[in-house]
This record gives structure tokens, sequence and C-alpha cells, in this order.
């Protein structure tokens, strides 16, 4: 291998990699962690300011009313303890000028200075008729948003003063932490995402390798379940297709067997007569047309066997369409009946017919005519000793049920899901030296398909068969 195609190989290979189910749920997975990652990265830094910015002024609409509520000779307890115990700075200023503070040594506190634009915000809210009344604003000196409240309390001014940015020592220390915190989860999600990827596409990748091996014609192989249900359904699913195709396998195996058998009989029959016609019986007339008879009779059941898969083809692939006309079911039937005189007379069958006068249907005549005679066929192959056959129809409101019935071995239950699939045939021996592939039921169903018409069978093991249709009017 030269060197060109060694490197196109590589790349081949790793471009199947890269589109793999293992690659892509590390990737979906990884990329899911980092998504959340951003998402508590946005929502630290906003959503939280929002909350914290919505808990502060909340909590000073409380401190102002329980203010408003104290008397004047609990105010200066009042003041001090509210100021301390939520972490906020108030200024008492008296009617006569005295100024009073409490913990204005919190940290981000405008009223610990003489902050000209505090103050000037200060005697706005002094000057205003309501007695009590806040503000937003920015302090200078920290640059972050706070909110000032006045309350008019009879003997002067208490301003209460909170910042609306959590700017605590702790809180940025936290905030500088999220970027490792944020790495180290990344590196947790990563390992995390190749396991989970492993754990899902394992059972996966062990199918696929298994599938391999049935299209290869092992049907033997068994698809584990894991637990999962998506993943039993699948194993499930191909267990099945794995039975149908290795019965399929069968039947196909059936069907050169019988085919071969079918096709082999006649033409050795033909060759044999035809050369005893060349060698011997060439100069005797009723010897030479007896000879030639049986080749034409040979040639017949080739003739069958070939227009059978001929018939079946057309209808699989859905060339063949209905001319669909009125005529009478029962005047159909008698004449399908007539081909089977000479079976009559020579291996004495007897049909037993519970047909009304007459039965006009709407159906394609001559596709009809294949389903009549492939199942009258069907029973005098696999009918009993009496060699009897019924052939009944029942008239209903809108259709007549027809029914062929057998008086032979029956069908075992577990086969018969099975008897309309092409190359299926029931039983090795049977009444009659049988002529044909096993697809005359697959034609049957193929046609009453295209129709529309209900069918089925009743059988019991040992009780004969019913084969039914129902026809509409």
């Amino acid at each position: 291998m030269n060197t060109k195609n060694r490197w196109q190989e590589i790349k081949e290979t790793i471009k199947s990699k890269k589109n793999s189910l293992n690659m892509k749920t590390l990737l979906y997975l990884i990329l899911f962690s980092i998504g959340i990652i951003v998402f508590l990265w946005v929502f630290q830094g906003l959503f939280l300011q929002f909350s914290y910015e919505h808990y502060q002024i909340k909590k000073m609409n409380t401190i102002v009313n329980q203010i408003d509520s104290t008397s004047l000779e609990n105010l200066d307890n009042t003041l001090t303890s509210l100021a301390y115990q939520n972490g906020v700075c108030i200024e008492y200023e008296s009617n006569f000028g005295t100024v009073v503070t409490y913990n204005t040594l919190q940290v981000g506190c405008g009223l610990d200075k003489n902050i000209a634009s505090i103050n000037k915000i200060k005697n706005s809210l002094k000057n205003k008729e309501t007695k009590k009344s806040g503000v937003k604003l920015v302090n200078p000196t920290y640059k972050t948003k706070a909110y000032l409240y006045s309350i008019y309390v009879n003997t002067g001014y208490v301003f209460v003063y909170s910042s609306l940015e959590d700017i605590d020592s702790t809180s940025i220390v936290l905030k500088g932490q999220l970027i490792y915190i944020m790495f180290l989860v990344l590196v947790f999600a990563c390992f995390l995402a190749y396991f989970l990827s492993k754990k899902i596409t394992k059972p996966i990748i062990n199918m696929t390798k298994k599938a391999r091996e049935m299209g290869k014609g092992n049907y033997d192989v068994v698809f584990k379940e894991n637990g999962t249900l998506e993943i039993d359904e699948l194993a499930r699913t191909l267990n099945n297709t794995c039975k149908d195709m290795k019965r399929i396998d069968e039947l196909r195996r059936d069907l050169l067997s019988n085919v071969s058998h079918d096709l082999k009989t006649p033409l050795t029959m033909i060759k044999a007569y035809a050369e005893m016609v060349r060698d011997i019986s060439y100069k005797n007339k009723e010897k030479r047309n007896k000879d030639l008879n049986v080749i034409i009779e040979e040639t017949d059941r080739l003739n069958i066997l070939v227009n059978d898969l001929l018939d079946l083809s057309k209808l699989e692939a859905n060339s063949e369409k209905l001319n669909v006309s009125t005529y009478d079911l029962v005047e159909q039937i008698n004449s399908v009946l007539n081909r089977y005189d000479i079976i009559k007379e020579t291996e004495k069958y007897t049909f037993v017919l519970e047909l009304p006068e007459k039965a006009i249907v709407k159906a394609d005549k001559n596709k009809m005519n294949q389903v009549i005679y492939n199942l009258l066929n069907n029973a005098i192959n696999y009918t009993g000793k009496d060699k009897k056959v019924r052939i009944r129809i029942v008239e209903y409101e809108k259709y007549f049920l027809v029914e062929i019935i057998d008086t032979g071995k029956g069908i075992k239950t577990s086969d018969i899901p099975y008897i309309w699939d092409k190359y299926y045939k029931n039983e090795k021996n049977h009444t009659r030296n049988v002529v044909g592939t096993g697809i005359g039921l697959s034609i049957v169903r193929n046609i009453l398909e295209m129709h529309k018409f209900k069918y089925g069978v009743k059988s019991k093991k040992g009780h004969g068969t019913t084969f039914y249709f129902e026809i509409v009017k």
C-alpha cells in the first residue's frame, strides 16, 4: 500500500470515529455541561444581583415601618438595634440640627462622609410633603447603587441608607472562587460524559457487530437486553428479525429444492418420451400419439409452474390492475370444477357443493378464477383418504362468504401465520402428487388484498382445514 492510500485510509478512519455515536454522545454531553456552567455564571452575575437588590429594598421597607411605629422614648434603642441587626447605616437629624449616626462604619455607607450629592438628596427628601419617601442613588465614593429612605418622626428626620450591591468581601471571594469551581465541574462533566457515552453506546456497538454476522448468514446470533427500554425493544426486534430471516432462508432453500424437483420431473418425462417416439413408437400411430400426449401434459405442468411464478412476481410488483365486473360466482365455480372432471373419474374425488342458485358479485373475474383454482387445488392436494372437498357459499347482506373445506390432517396452530407466505408447503407428503412450487396461497393472498377482501383459514390438527374469503355483492 502506497503512502497516499495509507494517508487516505487514516483520514477515513478519523472521519468515521468523529461521526460515531460514541463521539457524538460525548460531544453533546460536554456541550450540555458547558451550557449549564454558562447558565450558572450568568445566573450568578445577573439574577443574583437582581435578587439581592429586591431583597434589600424589601428589608428597607420593613425597617422604615418599624421606625415609623416606634415611640420617641424608644427611638434611640430601636435605631441602634435595626442598624446593626440589618447591616444598614442610619442617621437621625433633629429639628434643632443635632445629628446622631448608627453603624456608619458599615462598608459602603454613604452617610459617614459629608458627600455633597447625598446631602442634596437628603434635603430634597426633607422638602417633600410625604412622611416617608425613598430614592435610588449612586454612591460616588464606591460607584455602587444604593437606596436612601427618609422618615419624619415629629422631632426630626431619620435617614436609612443601604447599598443595593453586594460588596461584602465574602461575596467577592465567592465570586472569584466560582471560576475554579466551574473549571472543576467542567473536568468532572467531561469524565462523566465519557463514562455515560460508553455506557450508552456499548450495547449498540455490540448489536452492530452481531447484525453484521446476521447479514453474513449467521442467524444463530442472539441480541442481549441490558435493562434499558429502547435498547431492549431494539434487541427484541432484531431477535424477531433474525428468526424471520432464518425462516425465509429455509423457505428459499425449500423453493430451490421444490422448483428443481418440479421442473426436473416433467423435463425428464419429456426427454424420455421424446426419445421413445424417435427410437421406438414413431411407426406405431397409436403408441406415438399416446407418447406425444404425455409430452404435452408434462409441458402443461411446466407451463403452470412458470405462470405461477410470473403471476406472483407481477402481483408483488403491483404491476397488475384490477378489471372489476359483475358476474355470477356460482357459474364461475362450476366452470373451474370442470377442470377436475378427469380426477373425479380416474382418482374418485368427490366435490360436495352447498351453493345458492346465483351469487352475483363484483370483482376481477380472471383473478378470482385464480383464487378459486388455487384454493381448490390446495384442498384436493391435502384432503383426507375419503378424497372429499366441500365448497360452500353463504349469503350475507353485503357480501358472500366462500368456504373451501378439506378433510385432511389440518395445520398446526404455530404454522397458520406462515401458510400465506410464498414457497410455504404444509407437508412434504400429501394425498396427490402435487404440482406447484408452494406459491399458490401467496397468489391468493395478493389477489384478495388487491380487492381488499377479508380472508383467512380455520384449522385444527387432525380435523381438516377451511379456507375462506368474502366477496362483495
